[in-house]
């Protein structure tokens, strides 16, 4: 940041950091332990996809790396209402998430490293409860931040259990203070709100 920038009271976004991925490993034993939290194997990445042959070729280069290797996850393409494209990632529950978060930071790695950093939005690690409601753990790619989303009916969710989970994580992922930039993120894949099967 230069002079003008700092006498002008402008600062730089924090930018994204997405070894911080890598972190939710360590995350996911304390919501485990804390919460009774556990992963449920799926996540997923959200982007706004470009159009032209090299931002397909490049999504489909993701797609078949993914499937490539020795414990290939289950991989989808899909594009939401909002015209946001998800890639998601479902491996087998009590697979591990560190290989899920391995899987997630390589679609983003991909997608930045061939130019669509810009595009990228989030990505979703979703754990469950023992009554089957579920919790995004949200990886804003512009803030290099986290923040937790519990859908919990149509356009409802469970604000209490978010603060609850950010005060548990606090110490140990970079989270989101701005509450105003913990966006709602209905149907993403993988959270079903309340217990819903």
């Amino acid at each position: 940041m230069g002079l003008w920038d700092s006498l002008m009271g402008r600062s730089r976004p924090r930018q994204a950091n997405l070894d911080s991925l890598f972190l939710v490993p360590s995350a996911a034993i304390t919501l485990q332990t804390t919460l009774g939290l556990v992963p449920t194997g799926d996540g997923s990445v959200c982007y706004r996809g470009a159009a032209g042959v090299a931002f397909a070729e490049t999504e489909d280069e993701v797609v078949e790396l993914l499937r490539s290797t020795g414990d290939a996850p289950d991989v989808r393409v899909t594009r939401d209402e909002f015209g946001y494209t998800w890639v998601e990632v479902d491996r087998e529950p009590g697979s591990g998430v560190e290989g899920l978060c391995t899987a997630l930071h390589a679609v983003n790695t991909a997608l930045e490293a061939q130019g669509f950093g810009p595009g990228l939005l989030c990505t979703v690690v979703t754990f469950e409860d023992p009554t089957g409601r579920t919790l995004g753990l949200v990886y804003l790619y512009k803030q290099g931040t986290f923040y937790p989303f519990v859908p919990t009916g149509p356009q409802q969710r469970d604000n209490l259990m978010e603060i609850q989970v950010r005060n548990e994580l606090a110490e140990e992922l970079p989270v989101e203070q701005d509450l105003s930039r913990w966006l709602a993120i209905w149907g993403a894949p993988g959270l079903r709100p309340g217990g819903a099967r």
